[in-house]
């Protein structure tokens, strides 16, 4: 069995993209530092950790005083101060085990606490390509798995590497002391065991680093297909079969690690069992021996082979502590990359509030861009290729970092509606993306009411600017808290009023749950109109100065465009408005429409302007929005518009 299971340990093929990998320098300095908060406490609970490995040798020498002086003497008293001292001791012993948990518990609870607030609310400050290049299920691994074993590197790895190293020190103290001779015999073994445990280390922390990353990218999977939107693409193009053995191949090669780790493992535990074998027959042939002789009393050979006993499990952990450790650093390893990733867009020292009127009359800031360039990060700048499992396989699209806004200026006036028009890939959605300050330019500014975005906080940004997008996001939650999301302090009269506003309250007030409905996991429990106009009315309750549209009515049947055409006058009205025009009629209501190509602007003015001219907006406007004319007209020539006759 073990010969097959040594094969099984040299056929195993790692990943070599994953295991090597190494430790970054400083990592044990960066734990010291999340450790200092807890500095009282780890001395509390090292101590009692201290006076728990000092009783390891406590019942042996009373085991010695009780048969020496007790039973072979037939001394009764002895017999009974020695019994309830070992009573008082497992008294002790057992106020030491609680101290010593609750002490853990406390300090890894609040590790476990301080490192996940911390990853979480980095993540939340990454730039959006992060999280379009990011497995979700990596990232949720480095909350979960990553942060309970760098939790362990602060208890269990350090109060068991103080234990043991201090049980160790003191049993061997102590067998010196009652026979030297015996004690070197019997410990001529140990260097036997210590070598393959130095050599088994490092192959376990491959192995350990290997099943974390594999353990993510299940997760992963799972998280991308357990969603509506994925289970419902798995069943459309037929491939819950293609999908079980991927995700069979993954659970595969995790097994294929669990087994190896385990006949490492067994390796030790053979190992250590024969030691423990050896060690003892050795004691009690040399030691029985020595009694026999009268070296020393039957007591001290039944406490040696006690202390012996008590020896090899501290030998066992501090032989596998190379391993106990850098499983604990390669979980603080993994927890500080994602801590080291610097957010592109961040508030910078000193940044002011930026107000939510112009120059405070009252009125919707403006929006200039001033000589804009921009062009998206890499994969090197906003990720990591561990987050990423494609970005371990195939390189970086030869598009990547390349410009996608070129010394791009214009100015959408305060209170106004401008419309973004051109063809895909022009850049519209990346000028939207940049007013939200999703992004920083490259070259030029951004501002608002005059001021440079990148001197304003983000949370007064994002106070001023409310958005819109083509795909609205819904929490898996009721109505009332996708509501409260924009404005938590807002009445159910407020939330009322927005939905009334959106031309949906009428819809909602008819569901039996109210307000209470849950929207079930990205809102799909609503048509597409009815989410979008549940993402209007947490806009209209946001009450932002301005308003950024990215073809917020694109893939809306007639019916709900119209509910939405209507609910976006209400939104609109007053505000500052920046809208992806996708439909007719916001085209043609826009009091400016700037054509974007190839990041420029190429064309600009009013609807019925740029059709004179002639120009790019002139043909998208026959290529698509006339089509669009000719489709409703055929509709209404065949009646299906006109109400049925009597």
């Amino acid at each position: 069995m073990y010969g097959r299971g040594i094969v099984m340990m040299r056929g195993f093929k790692m990943d070599p993209s994953i295991t090597k990998q190494k430790l970054k320098p400083g990592t044990v300095r960066r734990i010291a530092r999340y450790a200092r908060p807890y500095r009282w406490l780890l001395a509390a609970f090292l101590l009692c950790t201290a006076l728990d490995a000092l009783i390891t040798v406590v019942n042996p020498l009373l085991l010695r005083e009780i048969i020496d002086h007790g039973i072979l003497a037939r001394n009764d008293r002895v017999i009974v101060i020695v019994a309830a001292a070992v009573a008082s001791v497992a008294l002790f012993d057992a106020f030491l085990g609680f101290a010593i948990r609750w002490f853990s518990a406390r300090i890894g609870e609040g590790l476990i606490y301080d490192l996940r607030t911390q990853v979480f609310g980095h993540v939340q400050q990454q730039p959006i390509a992060f999280f379009t290049r990011a497995q979700t299920g990596s990232l949720v691994s480095r909350l979960d798995s990553d942060v309970m074993g760098a939790q362990q590197a602060i208890t269990s790895t350090l109060s068991g590497v103080l234990s043991n190293i201090l049980s160790l020190v003191v049993i061997l103290v102590t067998m010196f002391y009652l026979s030297w001779l015996v004690t070197v015999i019997a410990l001529v073994l140990i260097p036997l065991f210590i070598l393959p445990a130095r050599l088994l280390g490092r192959r376990m922390q491959r192995l350990t680093r290997e099943a974390m990353q594999l353990n993510a990218e299940m997760g992963s999977m799972m998280n991308e297909r357990f969603n509506v939107a994925g289970a419902m693409l798995v069943k459309l193009f037929g491939r819950p079969r293609e999908e079980a053995e991927s995700f069979g191949g993954k659970a595969g090669k995790v097994r294929d690690i669990g087994v190896v780790t385990a006949m490492y493992g067994q390796v030790f535990f053979v190992a250590l069992t024969l030691l423990a074998s050896l060690a003892t027959a050795v004691v009690y042939g040399v030691g029985g021996s020595m009694v026999v002789a009268g070296a020393f009393q039957l007591g001290t050979l039944v406490a040696l082979t006690q202390l012996l006993g008590r020896v090899y499990g501290p030998i066992t952990s501090l032989s596998n502590v190379q391993i106990q450790v850098m499983t604990a650093l390669v979980s603080f390893d993994r927890v500080f990359e994602v801590l080291d990733l610097k957010p592109l867009v961040a508030d910078k020292p000193g940044a002011g509030a930026l107000p939510r009127t112009a120059e405070g009359n009252g009125t919707a800031p403006d929006i200039q861009f001033d000589r804009v360039s921009f062009r998206y990060p890499t994969a090197a700048e906003v990720s990591l290729a561990s987050l990423e499992s494609i970005a371990l396989k195939t390189p970086e699209r030869t598009d990547a970092g390349q410009g996608v806004l070129h010394d791009l200026s214009f100015r959408a006036p305060s209170g106004k509606l401008t419309a973004l028009v051109g063809p895909s890939g022009a850049g519209k959605t990346t000028i939207t993306a940049l007013v939200a300050r999703m992004y920083d330019p490259n070259d030029g500014a951004v501002r608002i009411a005059g001021y440079d975005l990148r001197d304003v906080t983000l949370e007064s940004l994002h106070d001023v600017v409310g958005v819109v997008t083509q795909d609205a996001h819904l929490f898996h939650d009721t109505i009332r808290a996708n509501l409260a999301y924009a404005r938590p302090e807002a009445s159910e009269d407020e939330q009322i009023a927005a939905l009334r506003a959106a031309q949906i309250w009428d819809l909602v007030s008819a569901l039996p749950d109210g307000l209470d409905t849950i929207v079930g996991d990205r809102g799909y429990r609503l048509s597409g109109g009815e989410k979008q106009r549940v993402a209007l009315a947490r806009l209209l309750l946001k009450a932002p100065s301005i308003v950024v549209l990215d073809e917020a009515t694109a893939h809306l049947d007639s019916e709900s465009e119209a509910a939405v055409q209507q609910a976006l006058k209400t939104a609109l009205t007053g505000r500052t408005s920046l809208v992806i025009a996708h439909r007719l009629s916001t085209v043609r209501e826009a009091d400016q429409i700037l054509v974007v190509d190839d990041g420029r602007i190429v064309e600009q003015g009013r609807h019925e302007d740029l059709l004179g001219d002639g120009g790019l907006y002139a043909e998208l406007y026959r290529t698509q929005f006339a089509a669009q004319d000719r489709s409703k007209a055929e509709v209404t020539e065949r009646g299906v518009l006109r109400p049925a006759a009597n």
